[in-house]
């Protein structure tokens, strides 16, 4: 089934029209998506050709029942143990796949869930991403918050007992420059102990700014890791270019972070496929920088303004759910990130099965946690959101249920000496 992700264009100009026409219609027209754009650092690593690999070679019709149960009674789960989680000879043996995620999740986290809240700085963008709420050729209210309002809206959050966060910007260097980023971080330092960046990819020494800016872990997410439909996808921008993005996590270590970040954006693909990508590459991360902390997040497509017919192709809460079990037993140390994009239910059900993280109190709109957070009108206009959520819980009801539910909450366990 096809999903029409263009956007409705009546209020751009004929020149942008043309240039968007072509853009999704002319594949000639587009850049090479997997040549470097001038500037962008090339590093000497062979993590993604292990990864393509795996995932070019992943026939994950070829798995049997026999096969899961057999990767179920290993103590060790291996690459191919994994695969056989993740195909659909494993969906009914989905609740044994939950009781050995479990039992990991308990074993190496506890009853333990962090809490963080993201938060949005910018909604400039310079990539056409065909998907997405930001993308450039969609009419949105634009908004770039300054310093004394990033500061407020980082006063505010802190004062609602939060301590770790997470600074987005759309992907635009002109608007959102790695020093203004930087100088946000500076900020963010004052009032959490601990600073997250999901902005564009950069090179090493930009990576090596920020950490001394104060940053600990970067979040990069690779959308899809299928070259072809990325392509297909990312039509316009530095985004386009594949395999610069997939190096992010990896330059982030190489600049010093303490940690990173990624996934596939589920439904954009072969979500089977995306998913053995996306955890073989942190696999594969954790083995060459064993210092470093790895987490994977799991999101699906959510609506976005404009368009009202993106949804997760084929992909389904038990599939999702399926997902997140296999991360957990062929990752047991790795943290596993569960976003308001899903549902109040699904989210209190997986944190005690395989997920030891959720964001609280989330708007991906600018400027408006104000109102958010105290009911107070700021009065400042608000930048339009990325995507819409589906969990709205405050930070402080987030707290109460992930208690009620038997779960401690946790909102920093890092101290700097």
């Amino acid at each position: 089934m096809e999903n029409n992700y263009f956007v409705d264009s009546d209020k751009l100009s004929a020149a942008a029209l043309e240039k968007k026409h072509r853009l999704e219609n002319d594949p000639s027209f587009r850049t090479d998506h997997m040549e470097y754009m001038e500037g962008m650092e090339r590093i000497s690593s062979d993590i993604m050709d292990k990864v393509m690999s795996e995932m070019n070679s992943y026939d994950y019709n070829s798995y049997t029942y026999a096969d899961v149960r057999a990767a179920l009674s290993h103590d060790h789960c291996t690459v191919e143990d994994f695969k056989a989680l993740l195909s659909p000879a494993a969906e009914p043996f989905l609740e044994k796949m939950a009781e050995k995620a479990r039992l990991e999740t308990q074993k190496h986290f506890g009853n333990t869930v962090y809490l963080f809240t993201p938060l949005y700085i910018a909604n400039y963008c310079e990539n056409y991403c065909v998907y997405c709420g930001f993308n450039c050729y969609n009419d949105i209210k634009r908004m770039k918050l300054n310093m004394e309002q990033i500061e407020h809206e980082m006063k505010v959050i802190a004062d609602s007992g939060m301590e770790e966060i997470l600074i987005l910007t759309g992907e635009s260097r002109a608007q959102s420059s790695v020093q203004y980023i930087g100088e946000a971080c500076k900020l963010a330092r004052k009032y959490f102990r601990m600073v997250g960046v999901e902005i564009y990819p950069v090179n090493t020494d930009e990576y090596k700014y920020l950490h001394e800016c104060g940053v600990d872990y970067v979040t990069v997410f690779q959308e899809t890791y299928d070259p072809d439909r990325y392509e297909q996808l990312h039509l316009m921008g530095h985004k386009r270019v594949w395999p610069y993005r997939f190096e992010a996590q990896e330059r982030a270590l190489m600049g010093g972070m303490r940690g990173v970040a990624g996934s596939a954006l589920l439904g954009l693909s072969d979500f089977r496929k995306d998913a053995l990508a996306s955890a073989l590459h942190m696999y594969y991360l954790q083995r060459k920088y064993p210092h470093a902390e790895i987490s994977l997040s799991c999101p699906r497509l959510r609506p976005i303004v404009n368009n009202e017919k993106i949804n997760p192709l084929d992909v389904h809460e038990k599939q999702l759910c399926q997902v997140l079990c296999a991360y957990r037993i062929f990752l047991p140390f790795c943290g596993i990130t569960v976003s308001s994009r899903e549902s109040e239910s699904f989210r209190n059900g997986i944190v005690k099965i395989a997920a030891t993280k959720v964001s609280a109190g989330v708007s991906t709109g600018i400027g408006d946690h104000e109102s958010k957070y105290t009911g107070k009108e700021s009065g400042e206009a608000e930048g339009d959101e990325q995507f819409e959520i589906n969990d709205g819980r405050s930070f402080r009801k987030m707290y109460e249920d992930m208690s009620d539910e038997g779960l401690q909450p946790v909102l920093n366990d890092y101290l700097y000496v």
